[in-house]
């Protein structure tokens, strides 16, 4: 859940999203008033966990840049067995352990308060199944995260990425691209390890 939006001011206000499926289905999640904030759509989070479907019970996930935590509550709602939120914002920090407790997820949810650059270099290793990324926009820093993840992941892992639309960054060889759309604004993109398959046609695209 980034915090920037390319090209325009980002929105301020606080406002809610809703966790859209699975055991807390219409959840709702409070988006506290942090500058840049950009929940990920009700309509992008229901395409991507469409994607992820076969992948997502009894996964591992890891949700960097957590914001609200829709991502990753969304998907210990569907069937994930674990995830951890790393988020530095103090106030999104407290949000998400309000909310971790509020659904007695303590078991399954880790709320982790730190600048995830420095999570993923000095963190025991997440091995995580699915990650999601979606790091402030205007802080470009896709490159540096996707440099820190290897030792982080499973051997058959699943990665998910919004950027800017027409700035998806490339990733480097190993990986290849399962899905992708995009919306006005912004572009996002599932890709998986190049030895892992799941159903479905490997390289379609969703419309905005």
């Amino acid at each position: 859940m980034s915090r920037g939006r390319a090209g325009g001011a980002p929105p301020t206000g606080a406002g809610q999203v809703r966790i859209i499926g699975g055991r807390w289905r219409n959840t709702r999640l409070q988006v506290p008033q942090v500058q840049g904030l950009r929940p990920t759509s009700d309509r992008v989070r229901e395409t991507l966990f469409n994607w992820l479907m076969p992948k997502l019970p009894g996964a591992r996930v890891l949700d960097l840049f957590a914001g609200s935590g829709a991502l990753g509550l969304e998907a210990v709602s569907r069937g994930a067995a674990s995830a951890q939120l790393v988020e530095r914002d103090p106030g999104l920090v407290a949000a998400l352990r309000g909310m971790v407790s509020r659904l007695d997820a303590a078991a399954q949810v880790e709320v982790v308060s730190g600048d995830a650059l420095r999570w993923l270099e000095s963190a025991s290793p997440a091995r995580a199944d699915i990650v999601f990324l979606d790091p402030p926009f205007a802080a470009g820093l896709w490159e540096q995260v996707i440099a820190r993840l290897p030792r982080h992941l499973a051997d058959d892992a699943w990665l998910y990425m919004e950027a800017p639309a027409g700035s998806m960054p490339a990733l480097p060889a190993g990986w290849s691209l399962h899905r992708e759309g995009g919306t006005r604004d912004v572009a996002y993109a599932l890709y998986r390890q190049a030895t892992v398959t799941l159903r479905g046609d490997m390289n379609a695209t969703e419309p905005a």
